[in-house]
């Protein structure tokens, strides 16, 4: 198996940890900020305890010329809670379905929350990141992530 990278973003929130660490419990809440711009997104299964499963679609809304990894316009996740710690940290275990290599594997993504003078700093780690995501392509969509956590909340 080759290296794979880390991938990170973080972003100010003005908004209680509270509040940020519920949008994660919630699956309605969750799917309305989750998909980066460009996506919208479906939640099947949803358990939010350690050691609970999700599923997650993420379809593009228009072609473009970045293709889904588990179909032509959709990324299917399924994940798995590995860690909650109330208003602190979300760690998740994330299966790529794919049939190409370079975007199947276990990603783990954590999303540790801390307070800040004017907020929540909300910062998210991605270990193990599949190859054939770029990481120009990831940046953008983990912060584009952030900025929709940051609406959704504030």
């Amino acid at each position: 198996m080759r290296n794979r990278r880390t991938d990170s973003a973080s972003r100010v929130i003005h908004s209680s940890i509270q509040t940020i660490y519920q949008a994660f419990l919630n699956p309605e809440a969750l799917i309305s900020w989750l998909p980066p711009q460009g996506m919208t997104g479906t939640i099947g299964k949803f358990d939010p305890v350690e050691g609970g499963f999700f599923n997650i679609t993420l379809t593009y809304e228009e072609a473009t010329s970045i293709h889904g990894k588990s179909s032509e316009n959709t990324d299917a996740i399924q994940g798995k809670f590995l860690e909650l710690v109330p208003n602190k940290r979300i760690v998740q275990a994330i299966l790529f379905a794919s049939d190409d290599p370079a975007f199947s594997g276990e990603m783990i993504q954590s999303w540790v929350l801390e307070p800040v003078s004017n907020g929540t700093k909300v910062t998210v780690v991605c270990e193990n990141v599949p190859e054939g995501v770029t990481k120009e392509d990831h940046d953008v969509g983990l912060n584009s992530t952030l900025e929709n956590l940051a609406t959704f909340t504030e």
